[in-house]
């Protein structure tokens, strides 16, 4: 029996709790209103409230606070505070009408439908009307502090200046209670306009309205507890004017991806059907914004805040067919068949002029007459009480896969190229080639487009477009265009001193591999990249660097330098007498003997001591040899140096005075020996019992007559010096008495 099949599942989106809470919260609400008479507005507040962890009241029932709708002008001025009374209660149907779907039981919705009739005459402008309430849900997820957010549900009635009558647009349908987890999401989420405005809709940020602490307007004093942790002296008795403050959404939510799902929850602007697949159990804040334009004039923008809530559904039978690979597969096609929960299944491949379409195996095989779109149909459990229907569009057209072969790496010297389509397609396929703003032509609708001149270096890329029936097929590749290689010598010498060793640096620039002959204008030549060469003779010289590529793109490129001046290098000598002396005659005369373009002079005695004068004297203050340093220069900047060493023997004397006269009179006060080149002095002074009275090894120290800083008496001392002779190089060991002459002592 042929069995042509109807839609079943629509998909879902949705509201409130499945949550333990310890109190009932409000989930959702809107405000619309009707334009009834001149002056007359019939104003609908619906607010929902999760019923399955309490029966908390709506505002304005008994125990609960009053219902209060405030109305103010465009300047915030307050209007009216009007008191609705008491809502009408209606529980929100759990289902989300697919039987093979388990509806889970921890759900409880009640909507709270307010009603009442305004008046209010024109004015410019227009009316702002506001209902506040607190608080959300704790475990929503895509908020920060959601136990302590508050809603605000509002509309707003334009002025004459925009419409003289309106009426607000209102949504069609309540979201459904849940929605699953990793199952599409397909809700109509429209709205109707009694005036028939156009309506575009949009996701959007909700408003946040009262908190914790004062959870309604007119309550008395504020909650205390743990959703009011630091209470004010009192809560409100109107509502705040316009404009409010949007909800704190958590990183990476906001109103425009206000759930985590792939693909994202969005809704169409123009029809308001919402799509999507979520992929995370929780409670989701989520506002709807819908905006009524008239002459494409804005007039309101009516809103609705609600709460999804993910959960993981129980399916028993879902239909469900693999989306097709590509739109253009042959006409031979293979269902993939995805459902679950099924042990039969009906297929209805979509032909309209036959009843042969059908197949009841799992993954059939159908050879379509002929090109088109072809609706689907695949019922999973045909006939059973848990039966699930599923219908999609197929399209059923040749195969197309082109592609070219990539060209070979080209020059810009000379480059043509003609290309050729590949590949799979039919006769009436169409081809667009583009090959860049950098080619002649840049493209081309043939399929075999030929002397395509690419006109400047570079990496290009070429795309073939190929179009048979609704199908296209792209293809894309590349294009190396090889500049002409350029040689350059990066460093310019061009004045030097003789002799000149110069290190050449080459900077060439070519895409591939090159050789190098450097020659140089005194029959020097190089093979390698960069050359070293000495000019001279003083004299001007000359450079060249040629480059030699090879394949793919032979070429040479020469540059060179022409202007290499070589200037002279002056001769640095200097004579000094005496040629060898001693420390007791230590003043050297330096003569210059250098060639006679020298013009500046630089004298390094070895000591410290410097000079720039031609000709110098100079002391030496200890025996050694020093070397000597002349450096010149002449008018080019050239230099030169020479060093010779100046040698300054040493002297050596040694003398003991034999008596002391330590009286403060500036004449013979110390006793210290005279030396001259000795080293590893050693002098100590003993009384005449032997008692060390004095030591030095510093043979420009001598003693002063005292003891323990008290002058020493008159008396005959004995000494001890050792010391090493600089000139014989030999140890020396001496001894003796000193007389010390005083008229004190102790």
């Amino acid at each position: 029996m042929h069995i042509k099949l109807r839609y079943f599942f629509t998909g879902i989106i949705t509201l409130l709790s499945f949550y333990s809470l310890l109190a009932t919260h409000i989930v959702g609400g809107e405000m619309y209103y009707d334009k009834i008479g001149t002056d007359s507005y019939r104003v609908t507040l619906k607010v929902y409230r999760d019923c399955f962890n309490g029966q908390a009241p709506f505002d304005g029932q008994a125990n609960g606070a009053p219902a209060y709708l405030h109305v103010f002008d465009n300047f915030g001025t307050l209007i009216q505070q009007i008191d609705l009374g008491p809502p009408v209660v209606t529980p929100v149907p759990p289902s989300i009408n697919n039987p093979c779907i388990q509806t889970p039981n921890s759900v409880c919705v009640e909507e709270g439908k307010y009603t009442y009739v305004l008046t209010l005459p024109p004015k410019t402008g227009g009316y702002h009307l506001v209902y506040q309430r607190c608080c959300r849900n704790n475990t929503i997820l895509n908020l920060t502090n959601p136990g302590g957010t508050g809603s605000t549900y509002k509309t707003f009635i334009p002025g004459p200046e925009l419409a003289v009558n309106n009426s607000s647009p209102r949504y069609d349908n309540f979201p459904p209670i849940f929605i699953c987890n990793g199952i599409s999401v397909k809700f109509d989420h429209k709205a109707t306009d009694p005036d028939g405005d156009v309506l575009v809709y949009s996701l959007c940020d909700p408003y946040n309205g009262l908190d914790g602490c004062c959870p309604s307007i007119g309550t008395f004093g504020p909650n205390t507890g743990p959703s009011c942790p630091t209470p004010p002296p009192s809560c409100p008795t109107v509502a705040s004017p316009p404009p409010y403050p949007l909800v704190n959404f958590i990183t990476p939510y906001s109103g425009f991806y206000p759930i985590s799902s792939n693909p994202s929850i969005t809704i169409n602007s123009s029809t308001g059907f919402l799509t999507g697949m979520p992929n995370l159990n929780g409670q989701w804040v989520v506002n709807v914004c819908v905006q009524e334009f008239r002459n494409n004039q804005l007039l309101s923008t009516h809103y609705r805040d609600f709460q999804f809530n993910v959960v993981t559904c129980s399916v028993t039978v879902l239909s469900a067919v693999a989306e097709q690979a590509s739109k253009c597969m042959g006409d031979s096609i293979t269902f993939n068949n995805q459902s679950i929960g099924a042990t039969t299944y009906h297929w209805d491949f979509g032909v309209a002029e036959i009843f042969s379409d059908t197949s009841n195996i799992k993954n059939p095989t159908f050879i379509y007459p002929d090109t088109g779109v072809y609706n689907v149909t695949l019922i999973a459990n045909p006939g059973k009480p848990c039966a699930d229907t599923i219908s999609k569009p197929f399209y059923i057209y040749p195969r197309i896969d082109v592609n070219f072969l990539p060209p070979q790496i080209g020059c810009v010297k000379n480059n043509n190229y003609n290309f050729s389509v590949n590949g799979t397609y039919i006769n009436n396929a169409t081809f667009n080639w583009n090959f860049g703003s950098a080619a002649t032509p840049s493209t081309s609708v043939i399929k075999t487009p030929s002397n395509i001149v690419f006109n400047s270096p570079g990496k290009y890329f070429i795309k073939l477009i190929a179009k048979q029936y609704t199908c296209i097929d792209s293809f894309i590749d590349t294009v190396r265009i090889l500049d002409r290689p350029k040689a350059i010598i990066s460093n310019f010498p061009t004045s030097l001193c003789d002799p000149a060793s110069v290190a050449f640096s080459n900077g060439s620039i070519t895409e591939y591999g090159a050789g190098y002959v450097w020659e140089t204008s005194d029959g020097k030549t190089y093979n390698s990249f960069e050359a070293s060469h000495v000019f001279s003779p003083p004299g001007v010289y000359s450079v060249s660097l040629t480059l030699i590529r090879n394949l793919p793109c032979p070429d040479t490129s020469k540059t060179s330098i022409n202007s290499i001046t070589v200037n002279p290098t002056p001769v640095a000598d200097f004579v000094f007498s005496p040629t060898i002396t001693t420390i007791f005659d230590p003043e050297i005369f330096f003569e210059n003997n250098s060639s006679t373009d020298a013009i500046t002079f630089d004298y390094d005695f070895g000591d410290g001591a410097t000079s720039v004068y031609m000709n110098e004297k100079h002391s030496y203050y200890k025996h050694g040899t020093y070397p000597v340093r002349l450096k010149i220069k002449n008018r080019f900047d050239c230099e030169n140096q020479i060093t010779k060493d100046v040698k300054i023997l040493p002297e050596f004397r040694f003398w003991v005075p034999n008596t002391f006269t330590p009286d403060d009179n500036g004449l013979n006060d110390v006793f210290m020996p005279i030396t001259v080149g000795v080293l590893d002095y050693s002098f100590e002074l003993f009384d005449r019992w032997g008692e060390k009275i004095f030591s030095t090894n510093d043979p420009m120290v001598g003693w002063d007559g005292k003891r323990k800083g008290k002058k020493c008496k008159q008396d005959v001392y004995v000494w001890k010096i050792s010391f090493k002779n600089e000139v014989d190089l030999r140890y020396y060991h001496k001894t003796g008495h000193v007389l010390l002459l005083n008229d004190e002592g102790n």
